[in-house]
Order: structure tokens, then C-alpha cells, then sequence
């Protein structure tokens, strides 16, 4: 085996770039397949030199030296062979990758109405989704390179786990973790069974027990046995958030903080987040496009202040194409959330039109001694995740139609960072604060930051556990 200097990249699509490309799919009104390459790298060539000795049943073969001439699973450089064979095929269409997310390809195409869109194939390992105006026609074309499986593309039912389908009474895409989380739930209950010979809870409106805090718990550390299963069971809870479960996504990150040693009290959190999930299991995250009907936001006069900005955008960007697309970010922060280091938490939800894109729930890097300085770290994350997203939809082709409405429930922070006429009294948080300001001026800002009451504020339930009936409320925003 030469395996020396081989690239070993893989076709990885963000889950990201998969949630805007589906709504994208509304927003434009173009058809949605999906398919899945048979034998995937065995259709490329290796980039090493690897060779086996046949045995018995290479028959009268046996024994003899064999050069592998295909791309084996488990070999250093398949995937990158696999990788640079599909994206040839898709090349050869006429289609280029994004810079923003190379596994995502577009081309330009022109609706029958002359509305200029961007046709896209994203390439997940062996998994295909093409969005188009006849991405038949695509799939088609693919096809005669590499074998589908079922020998044909059709509308996507799953996609890395995750259920997907159509809301008809609103013409949009889902992805649900129905399945998924139904089977996560049964191997919890059949390991608690087997193991302890107890039940799942059977009333579980909090996602936590109710008043418990994960950095307070002193109960014994789990056994090694024990604390390998507590693990691999955050591996599936933080699947089940990529998958869009977003009301258990502050919890899974407290609980995945204590990974390295958890506790019994620890586990018996995990056990009674499986209980909320087995009462609460249905949850589609609908990709509607609708834009949110927000009041306008106060425009001021930033003549006086950072008045050379302009949003950064790429030079090598291309056209944008398709109806434009509004963006939303709601924020919060959790002040002193941690009762033993005092650390806030940040929580961000970033959707397009009222399709959730990108959320966010972390603890903060610092202490922050008031509540004012803990929202103010928020809001800067919050611009900083708004960007990315921003440079992103610019580089996969899409229409904005203005800054982002970024919304938070702290008024003397929306009066800083929207008001050129404000001052800030806190010098440590003066970096944050010029951040903020600078990206509400200039001719072409970012965003438009502006309050909603705390119960309105989606980002509130990435911040804290809360009360079942608050929870289920902000989810409704959400999840369907």
C-alpha cells in the first residue's frame, strides 16, 4: 500500500446549505429530486497503489496477487476518488461549484415566466439532491455515468436520516425527525428495560426536570460501561438538533458539556429529555419562504458615524437570480445561566422568509458582570452568524432584499446599537458595541436591529430549559 500524500476529502454538503437550497426550491417554484448512487466508490478509480492476495473464493484464483483497480470502502483516498469522479460528471453539465460550499453546483437557467433562477445539485457521499427547473433531466444525464439505485430519481422521503416531503397547503418542503426519533426513543426504553428494568417517564412537559441544573448535580460518576453509553447517546440527541430539533437544542449543549465525566443525574436528564421526545416525537421544520411581517424598523442618520461602511460583499460573487429573499434573526442571552461560573449563554435562530436556516446555543467565552454586557456579546455573535449566512446566499446566487431584521428583547442594547446618537458607558464591551454600530450604518447595511418582547423571542428557548407550556409556545414558532 502507497498511501502517501493522497487527498482524502469527501463530498460533505452542509445541512445548511441543504435547509436554503429547499427553500429556495418554494421561494422560486422549481421542482425538487432526489437519488442515491449504487456501489458510489466503486465507480471511481483508486489514487493509491493497493493490491491483495485472492482467497478461496477467487477459486482457482486463490492465492494469486491482485491490483484493486476500483475505490474500496475503507481505503485513505476513496472518498476524494469518489468525490473527483461525481463532480466530473457534474462539471461536464455545465454546472460550477459554489465557493461558499463546494459540494453545492449551480447553473443558471431561465423559467418559462423569465424569471432568472439558478438550477443546483448538492452532493452529500453518495447522495444527490437536484433542484431545478427538470431535474429529471439532470438525474437523467447523471444516470449514465453511475447507477441510481431503484434505477430512477424521485421527490426525496428521507435525507440523512431525517424524513422530507411536500406541505401541500403551502406549496413548501419539510424535514422532519420523526423516524429517527422514534427509534432513538425505543433503544432507550429497551436499554432501561434490559439494564435497570424501569420505564420512560411518563410525564415529561419540561425538557429538564423540573428546577435541576446540570452544573449543580453531585450525584456519583457513572460507571465506564454507563458514561459510553451517556455519549452515545448526546451523539444521537445532537443528530436529532441538526435534524431540527431545535426546542432541545440548549439542553443537548449543557448535557453535551459533561460528556468527559458525567454523572447518574446526568444520565437521568438524558433518560427524561427521551421521555419529553416520546411525548412530544411529531416536529417539521417547514421551509416556507413567506416572508414575516415586520413593523418597519426606525432608519437614523449615520452621516456622522462610520460613514465609509459598506457591507463586504465578494468580488467573485455571481449574479443573483430568483426572487429576492428576506432574512430574520432573533437573539438572546441567559445572564449568569451558570450558577457555578457564572457564564451566560448565547442563543441565535437565523431564518429565511420563516424557514429556520441556522441555530445556535453556546455559552458564552467570558463573564459578563450585567445583563446589559451578556446581551451585548449576544448580539455580536448574532451579527457575526448573520454575515456568514449573508456571504453565503450571495455566493450560491441569491437575492436579498435589504439588511437582516435582527431582533432582540433587551431595550437598552437595541437603543446602543441602533441609535448613532447613544454612548456607551462600559468600556469592556466597547469592541462589541463599535461591531454592532458599524454594521447598522453605511449606505448598504447589514442589519436592522430593532425589540420584541421576550415572549415573542423564538431565540429565548436556546438560552435556558423553561416551562413546558413557554417551551411549546416558542416552539409553535418554528416546528409544526
Amino acid at each position: 500500500v502507497d498511501s502517501t500524500d493522497v487527498p482524502t476529502y469527501a463530498s460533505v454538503v452542509s445541512r445548511e446549505s441543504v435547509r436554503i437550497a429547499f427553500t429556495l426550491a418554494a421561494l422560486n417554484g422549481v421542482d425538487v429530486l432526489s437519488a442515491d448512487c449504487e456501489g458510489a466508490y466503486l465507480n471511481a478509480q483508486p489514487r493509491e497503489k493497493l493490491y491483495t492476495r485472492c482467497g478461496p473464493e477467487f477459486g482457482e484464483m486463490a492465492g494469486r496477487w491482485a491490483i484493486i483497480v476500483r475505490a474500496l470502502y475503507g481505503a485513505a483516498s476513496s472518498a476524494a476518488s469518489w468525490r473527483s469522479a461525481i463532480s466530473a460528471v457534474i462539471e461536464s453539465l455545465g454546472f460550477k461549484p459554489c465557493r461558499a460550499d463546494p459540494d453545492v453546483w449551480m447553473r443558471p437557467a431561465t423559467k418559462a415566466d423569465g424569471l432568472d433562477v439558478y438550477e443546483y445539485v448538492l452532493v452529500y457521499s453518495d447522495d444527490l439532491i437536484m433542484i431545478g427547473l427538470h431535474p429529471g433531466e439532470i438525474a437523467a444525464q447523471i444516470s449514465q455515468h453511475f447507477k441510481f439505485k431503484g434505477d430512477l430519481a424521485a421527490e426525496p422521503s428521507q435525507y440523512l436520516g431525517a424524513n422530507v416531503g411536500k406541505m401541500p397547503e403551502m406549496f413548501c418542503w419539510f424535514m422532519s425527525s420523526d423516524e429517527y426519533c422514534k427509534a432513538a426513543v425505543q433503544n432507550v426504553k429497551s436499554w432501561l428495560h434490559k439494564k435497570l428494568d424501569q420505564r420512560l417517564p411518563t410525564r415529561t412537559a419540561c425538557v429538564f426536570p423540573s428546577k435541576w441544573k446540570p452544573e449543580l448535580d453531585v450525584t456519583p460518576e457513572l460507571r465506564d460501561e454507563d458514561a459510553n453509553y451517556y455519549q452515545q447517546q448526546v451523539g444521537v440527541l445532537r443528530w436529532l438538533v441538526e435534524l431540527g430539533r431545535i426546542d432541545i437544542c440548549a439542553e443537548v449543549s449543557m448535557l453535551a458539556a459533561y460528556s468527559a465525566c458525567p454523572r447518574q443525574g446526568h444520565m437521568a436528564a438524558v433518560v427524561h429529555l427521551f421521555a419529553y421526545l416520546k411525548g412530544n416525537p411529531k416536529s417539521k421544520m417547514v421551509f416556507d419562504p413567506t416572508p414575516i411581517d415586520h413593523e418597519v424598523e426606525k432608519e437614523h442618520d449615520w452621516s456622522d458615524f462610520y460613514k465609509d461602511y459598506e457591507e463586504c460583499t465578494p468580488d467573485d460573487m455571481p449574479e443573483p437570480r430568483g426572487n429576492p429573499v428576506q432574512m430574520t434573526c432573533f437573539e438572546d442571552s441567559d445572564h449568569a445561566g451558570d450558577v457555578v461560573s457564572r457564564r451566560s449563554r448565547t442563543g441565535v435562530l437565523i431564518q429565511l422568509g420563516m424557514a429556520p436556516i441556522l441555530w445556535y446555543s453556546k455559552k458564552q467565552g467570558s463573564i459578563e458582570t450585567s445583563s446589559f454586557g451578556s446581551e451585548l456579546t449576544a448580539m455580536k455573535t448574532a451579527v457575526e452568524l448573520v454575515e456568514g449566512v449573508r456571504y453565503k446566499l450571495r455566493m450560491m446566487g441569491v437575492k436579498l432584499d435589504g439588511p437582516c431584521h435582527i431582533k432582540g428583547d433587551n431595550m437598552s442594547v437595541i437603543h446602543n446599537c441602533s441609535n448613532p446618537t447613544s454612548q456607551l458607558k462600559k468600556k469592556s464591551n466597547s469592541i462589541a458595541y463599535h461591531y454592532v454600530r458599524e454594521r447598522c450604518s453605511g449606505k448598504r447595511p447589514v442589519a436592522r436591529i430593532s425589540w420584541v418582547p421576550t415572549e415573542a423571542n423564538t431565540a429565548d428557548m436556546l438560552t435556558k430549559s423553561q416551562p413546558g407550556a413557554k417551551r411549546q409556545k416558542l416552539t409553535a414558532n418554528v416546528l409544526y
